[in-house]
């Protein structure tokens, strides 16, 4: 008689929409807990054989990987307005940052990463100081939907250039994005998986979390930002935390008007308002409220959803924007733009809000959504501590002539801008994070390929010398020497 095969489990699926049309724009597997556990195994192994190939070894491949997505870009940015409803030139956009960060990445591993000499002082002066940074082993990345090529690269490939393996969980909105570029990654990488993809819901994150990982990259809201710290707190492991902004833009009596109505234009709306970094508070010199209320408002009649910015990408997101506009309205704000009924099935009209109280839902929560608060203040003084009235603290942007850099440094935030709209962003070379409950932990620049990697110190000795302080043989007339060596170098008053 012969023995009936058992039928293998029937794996669940799930399906990626186009959040404009509902469209299904693919179908992808959701991944269980011993699928993580099993990606993340095979992820030890090709860490070992990726940190092998050395700095040039990976800066080829990573090379090799920007050309494929740079001649297919257009393909790219295909996938990106089918998952997430934006326009091709706003995923264009996104594609080419993240185009720039690879290439600063693969460029500059060796410089920030590798082995440099250290002083190892006058008391060591027989000994040579060393450090270097090697790889952690297996870092586990959980992305965003709102900017699905640019957000996870920044920790993916700067975890990659430190010689680690990634397991990369994208949003279940985006999931097409993440299976695009790990099958690109693939093609130039095709001897071990070194960058794996896993998806599936908020149960396959939290899979990630718990499989043994060295790392953890998050970006997303705050509230999951704390169970995922809570988490990894369980296995000491270490998270790098990009989530929510309550960003301000303020505007100086001197500043470009024209400009600072544009950026905040931009910057509020773009996206559809789905940005960690976008503009939502507005703080202006009484001098100049009100002609740039005039050019906000005349710039913001010119912008349609649909056209300019896409659909909100998560349903769920309506509700809040429509909660924020509604209580800034009951509590006396006036909308300009939009308003009341501003929030749609799938669009929101782009809504600027003024005369909002500022401890109003709009103005103290995240709305991701596309508005705006704008308020007066009677000097730069009042525009930064009100600025800094937040929990939050991730990118703030000045428009000032003379004062730009002086209220650059008061301005509590991970990042600031002057007159201009994210070129922090945009900058490879500047460490991207916030504070507070934007969270902690660095991605793009020196800092973000040190995110990545544990720094190992050495000390080696050169030579014997008679004075000898670590050792039982040590005599009192050794520690009277060194304690006079100690008073003459360092002793002195100044």
């Amino acid at each position: 008689m012969t023995a009936v095969e058992p039928k293998p489990a029937v794996q669940d699926t799930f399906d990626s929409l186009n959040p404009a049309t509902d469209e299904v724009v693919g179908t992808h597997p959701v991944h269980t807990a011993e699928d993580v556990q099993a990606a993340v195994a095979a992820a030890r192994i090709a860490a070992g054989w990726w940190a092998g190939l050395g700095f040039e070894g990976r800066a080829d491949r990573l090379r090799r990987w920007n050309g494929i997505i740079t001649h297919r870009l257009a393909e790219l940015c295909d996938v990106v307005s089918k998952e997430t409803g934006k326009p091709a030139g706003d995923a264009q956009l996104e594609a080419v940052l993240a185009i720039e960060h690879i290439h600063w990445a693969a460029r500059n591993a060796r410089k920030v990463l590798g082995r440099k000499r250290r002083s190892a002082g006058l008391l060591l002066s027989n000994h040579t100081a060393t450090v270097e940074y090697q790889p952690l082993g297996v870092v586990g990345v959980i992305g965003p939907w709102n900017y699905p090529v640019y957000t996870p690269l920044g920790s993916i490939t700067y975890a990659l250039a430190a010689g680690n393996a990634v397991v990369f969980k994208p949003s279940e909105y985006t999931p097409g994005v993440g299976k695009w570029l790990v099958d690109t990654f693939a093609e130039v990488v095709p001897e071990y998986p070194v960058l794996q993809l896993v998806t599936g819901f908020g149960a396959t994150g939290a899979a990630l979390v718990g499989a043994g990982v060295d790392k953890i990259a998050f970006t997303g809201s705050t509230a999951t930002g704390k169970k995922i710290m809570a988490a990894a707190a369980e296995t000491l492991t270490p998270v790098v935390i990009e989530a929510g902004g309550k960003d301000p833009l303020i505007v100086d009596s001197d500043a470009d008007l024209d400009a600072a109505a544009d950026a905040a234009v931009w910057g509020a709306f773009s996206n559809s308002g789905q940005t960690c970094i976008g503009v939502e508070r507005v703080y202006v010199h009484e001098r100049v409220y009100d002609q740039f209320v005039d050019k906000v408002v005349a710039l913001t009649r010119g912008v349609k959803p649909g056209e300019q910015y896409g659909p909100m990408t998560m349903p769920s997101q309506l509700d809040v924007v429509r909660r924020h506009i509604a209580d800034a309205l009951a509590r006396g704000g006036r909308a300009l733009t939009g308003g009341a009924d501003a929030v749609g099935d799938r669009f929101v009209e782009p809504t600027v809000l003024v005369d909002v109280p500022e401890d109003s839902a709009a103005v103290r929560e995240e709305t991701f959504g596309p508005t705006m608060t704008i308020a007066k203040v009677r000097d730069m003084d009042e525009a930064v501590e009100k600025a800094n009235a937040t929990v939050y603290g991730l990118g703030s942007t000045v428009f000032s002539r003379a004062n730009a850099t002086r209220l650059a440094q008061r301005l509590k935030a991970g990042m600031i801008s002057i007159n201009a709209p994210f070129s922090f962003a945009g900058a490879a070379s500047l460490p991207f994070g916030g504070v507070g409950d934007s969270g902690f932990g660095r991605i793009h620049g020196p800092e973000g390929l040190r995110e990545f990697a544990r720094p190992k110190a050495v000390a080696r000795q050169r030579f014997a010398v008679p004075i000898k302080l670590t050792t039982f043989a040590r005599t009192e007339k050794t520690d009277k020497l060194v304690s006079k060596l100690v008073t003459g170098l360092y002793g002195r008053k100044r």
